[in-house]
């Protein structure tokens, strides 16, 4: 299903086009893909600086991106389908369909971890980043973009073997939780995750470059991360300082085919996949979902347990949502939804303004949370 192209698509938007040349200039990234949709059509869409730099080939709009998190409300989606079907339930353990995925507390004990937990992450797991010489760094345990070759089954053995940070439902931590999702999906379905994913979300929107294999090598970015004078192409293995942590990349772990299919990170795609993937919740969930679904998927399913660390916020099932657009500090309108991927991306849906804007980037890490996300949301905002 591909989005209608608006006659002015290709007239430029001043404002944006700005902050992708600005960006440039400044060498705060290598290439990006921007598209933007307003009421159902594509009002903007741009390739701009380099797929690889070294190699002197340009981003194109079917340039494809390691997508890390914009994973998520893809997995999330197929999840939901799934839970449509009366063939998971949000209130359901996990343990019904992995037995043996049972992280203790501190204290011993063993809380259920309900599906409606991984999904909004408070479920008491973490990620690896999230604190240097962690826990989860001792333990071993894959954030989703590292360790190529690593199964599932192994990966999720380490998860278990941490103590939970909290007891389900009572705190919030971003997570590898949907990593534990995608087990979840691949023991009811009986399939690898990515064959699921293919049946439940992307086949039916009749897109085919996105996927947890690289569809076509010769169009696939090179990732760069953030460094002076310019950004560096990341190596083999490439550790990044992140929060009070650090991510471990493994940019070839993509093509082991023995690598776990990471419902938290391990896609790759192109923007206009994401904007379409996007588009459809924006429209009500027509073919994947029903009305009802999409409004409890971006609805605040987690109360105020986001207030302190990330004020003006609530999560729903798979993105954030911008519950006070002041607090937040941000130009969008009340219930906007957003996330991103640690690879350099970021998107947003504006559902007041009918306006949904994926920004692809081969930089780490400011096309996630740089200057770059909050100019192209003032500049939305001023173009749109």
């Amino acid at each position: 299903m591909n989005l209608p192209v608006h006659s002015s698509a290709r007239t430029p938007c001043p404002t944006i086009d700005a902050v992708i040349e600005n960006a440039l200039a400044a060498r705060r990234l290598v290439g990006t893909v921007v598209m933007v949709a307003k009421d159902g059509e594509i009002v903007y869409r741009r390739a701009a600086g380099f797929a690889d730099r070294e190699a002197g080939l340009p981003a194109r709009e079917d340039t494809i991106f390691r997508l890390a998190s914009v994973t998520k409300p893809i997995v999330t989606i197929a999840a939901m389908r799934l839970v449509e079907q009366g063939r998971i339930g949000l209130d359901e353990p996990v343990t019904k369909w992995l037995p043996d995925f049972r992280p203790r507390l501190e204290d011993g004990s063993e809380p259920d971890i309900l599906i409606r937990h991984l999904l909004t992450h408070t479920s008491g797991l973490s990620y690896c980043f999230h604190l240097e010489d962690g826990p989860y760094v001792r333990a071993g345990v894959s954030d989703g973009v590292d360790q190529p070759g690593l199964s599932l089954d192994e990966n999720l053995r380490r998860i278990a073997s941490v103590p939970l940070l909290f007891a389900p439902g009572t705190g919030w931590q971003y997570s590898v939780s949907m990593d534990v999702v995608g087990g979840v999906i691949e023991k009811e379905t009986g399939k690898r995750l990515g064959e699921a994913v293919a049946e439940l979300v992307m086949q039916p929107l009749g897109l085919s470059d996105t996927g947890f294999t690289v569809t076509d090598r010769n169009r696939l970015a090179a990732p760069y991360v953030d460094g002076a004078p310019e950004p560096k192409r990341m190596s083999g293995t490439e550790k990044v300082r992140a929060l009070d942590g650090s991510v471990m990349f493994a940019p070839d772990r993509i093509f082991d085919p023995s690598s776990y299919h990471s419902g938290g990170g391990g896609m790759a795609g192109t923007a206009s996949d994401v904007l379409t993937v996007l588009e459809t919740i924006a429209r009500g969930g027509a073919p994947l979902l029903s009305e009802n679904t999409v409004e409890a998927m971006t609805t605040n399913q987690i109360g105020d347990l986001l207030e302190p660390t990330r004020p003006g916020f609530g999560f729903g099932f798979g993105w954030a949502i911008v519950l006070d657009p002041a607090k937040a500090g941000l130009p969008v309108s009340p219930g906007s939804l957003q996330w991103g991927g640690v690879y350099g991306h970021h998107w947003f849906m504006d559902r007041a303004r009918k306006v949904t804007l994926v920004g692809l980037t081969n930089t780490t890490l400011e096309g996630m949370w740089g200057q770059f996300t909050l100019d192209l949301k003032k500049a939305v905002a001023a173009d749109l």
